[in-house]
């Protein structure tokens, strides 16, 4: 599926991309920021999520942005993760000036006080505790990443360490992170919808040319040493089962690593014939249900597996069972008609994934972030060439012991 789109560059460096979608009666408004968790001072994490938040707090001439865009039946959101902030608003044709003019307004003139500051860390910590602190199971990914990682920031969850991370925070953090990282040459604006690019131009340059860019330094994040000893932590928790988390180190997005082990994820765990649940939940018992999936972080990412356990069922007899069946993938290239089978279930999965105006406009943004928008049109045949020799060889070399870090997550009473 082809997705095209022009784009411009302002003389601040903003990059403003636009794609022509006429099935849609909405334009999709998307302003993806280059700053995420990885970014972050390591004592105080949690705190791109906590910006995000701040974002909504009002600027100098919008002083409420949920409000502003009621008024004209918009709807808005935004979400952080490791890698990149992005927000969002679909709006209708007729009023999309507003979405430039209030989002360029806190590109510009966000006000933050000590009060607004105060209110919105009470609501990161609560949303912090109801999510991984109060919630089944919501404390694994604190657990596995700073197992998995050592030196590199992806060591931490976006929503940080711990809360105390988030309360130490000051005005004074905010203000240098905003003049940092909040500036039109570390962003990407695209629209979506029934527009011509002529004038969306045209209303980026009016509402964003005049701002100043920024002077954000080049990104030197500390690389993870290569993993040579598999690593292995026990847990208690207050949860209705045993479960077992295991990562893997694997290559960034854009490497060849990331369409394998795609595929890899689905070939084990994608669907009633997948072969964790074909093998270790029907025929074995050992699991009620066993997943794999990718991180799909920009950088150097994880290859991941859970697993919640039958009732008596060992952690080792579990585990063994898991890397048995990895370490059959390794030894014996996967067969042509399976390979072809997850290959085509993912090639629908990249339709729907750009089926959606707001769909293609994150999407052609993220690209963009990883190096040319130009790169969302290539993705598929990426996955057609991944070859039965490709999966054995890269599965052999990551997938193995050494590389991979274990939480045994027990429960108790």
């Amino acid at each position: 599926m082809q997705i095209d789109y022009e784009q411009t560059v302002l003389d601040n460096g903003l990059k403003v991309q636009v794609h022509t979608d006429r099935s849609t009666a909405m334009v999709s408004f998307n302003l993806v920021y280059d700053v995420g968790s990885k970014d972050e001072n390591p004592q105080k994490t949690g705190f791109a999520h906590l910006f995000e938040h701040l974002m909504f707090s009002g600027s100098k001439h919008v002083k409420d942005f949920d409000t502003e865009l009621d008024k004209v039946g918009a709807a808005n959101n935004a979400f952080t993760n490791n890698d990149f902030t992005d927000y969002y608003i679909t709006i209708l044709p007729d009023e999309l000036e507003t979405a430039f003019r209030v989002e360029s307004d806190r590109m510009q003139y966000l006000n933050i006080t000590r009060k607004k500051l105060k209110v919105q860390k009470g609501v990161v910590i609560e949303e912090f505790k109801e999510r991984c602190l109060n919630q089944p199971y919501g404390d694994a990914d604190l657990l596995i990443r700073p197992l998995c990682y050592k030196e590199h920031p992806y060591a931490w969850s976006t929503i940080g360490k711990t809360t105390e991370h988030i309360e130490s925070v000051t005005l004074q953090d905010v203000e240098d992170f905003y003049a940092t990282y909040y500036k039109p040459d570390n962003a990407v604006l695209t629209v979506a919808g029934p527009v011509e690019a002529p004038r969306i131009f045209d209303l980026a340059q009016r509402w964003f040319g005049k701002i100043p860019k920024g002077n954000r330094k080049e990104r030197k994040l500390p690389q993870e040493p290569l993993q040579t000893q598999a690593r292995l932590v026990q847990v208690e928790r207050k949860v209705p089962t045993n479960a077992i988390y295991k990562a893997f180190h694997i290559g960034p997005r854009m490497s060849d690593d990331f369409y394998v082990f795609d595929l890899v994820s689905d070939i084990l765990s994608n669907g009633d014939s997948s072969r964790f649940h074909t093998t270790l939940v029907k025929e074995k018992k050992l699991f009620n249900s066993v997943n794999a999936y990718v991180s799909g972080d920009i950088e150097p990412g994880m290859f991941l597996v859970s697993g919640f356990l039958e009732e008596g069922v060992p952690f080792e007899k579990a585990e063994a069972a898991i890397n048995e069946e990895i370490a059959r993938m390794a030894q014996t290239e996967v067969g042509r008609e399976e390979l072809q089978k997850v290959k085509n279930k993912l090639e629908t999965a990249l339709m729907f994934s750009n089926m959606k105006a707001l769909d293609k406009a994150m999407n052609l943004g993220y690209f963009e972030l990883l190096g040319s928008a130009a790169l969302l049109n290539e993705e598929d045949r990426k996955y057609r060439e991944v070859r039965p020799e490709r999966i054995r060889e890269a599965v052999e070399r990551c997938l193995c012991p050494s590389n991979g870090s274990t939480i045994y997550y027990q429960a108790v009473k």
